[in-house]
């Protein structure tokens, strides 16, 4: 294979630019409104959970632990895309209502937890989630009592490797 400036391209160059245009496909933002979950899932794979809507369902696709990133698509009754979401995102945590959102609100807008903790001065489960604010990496914690009502949402910077060990 050559490329655009004539040079020839290895096998292991050929390897990652296919690896790319396939990672381009798992990529939920491509996703086009209207296409039919059987599109949907040709293109993502199968979703990480699925939810019960009003008026539909909501395919979920997280990236948590490794990735910052959970993409909630909504079908209609029709079965056709109508919004997509990423809602691993500030301002759209912001919407958290404490007090009033349960366990079932967190798991049906952000899905599965990255980690679920608990520390001495609270008495309930932290759900700890994966989020990039602006450029930073952070993580969102999600206090639950044990009614599963959500008591406090706090953020902590994601601790990054120290650059002066070997």
């Amino acid at each position: 294979m050559r490329s655009a400036s004539g040079r020839r391209c290895g096998p292991l160059t050929l390897a990652f630019v296919l690896a790319l245009l396939a990672g381009c496909a798992g990529m939920p933002e491509s996703v086009q409104p209207g296409s039919t979950r059987a599109q949907i899932e040709e293109r993502l794979g199968r979703p990480t959970a699925e939810h019960r809507l009003p008026d539909g369902t909501r395919l979920q696709y997280s990236r948590q632990p490794a990735g910052a990133q959970v993409y909630n698509l909504d079908l209609g009754p029709d079965g056709r895309l109508r919004c997509l979401e990423q809602v691993m995102d500030v301002a759209w945590l912001a919407r958290i209502e404490v007090g009033r959102w349960t366990r079932d609100d967190v798991l049906l807008h952000l899905g599965r937890p990255a980690w679920v903790e608990q520390v001495a001065r609270f008495d309930g489960d932290i759900w700890t989630y994966r989020v990039i604010d602006h450029v930073w990496p952070r993580r969102v914690h999600i206090h639950l009592d044990r009614a599963g009502v959500v008591q406090q949402v706090m953020y902590t910077d994601e601790p990054m490797p120290d650059d002066r060990t070997p």
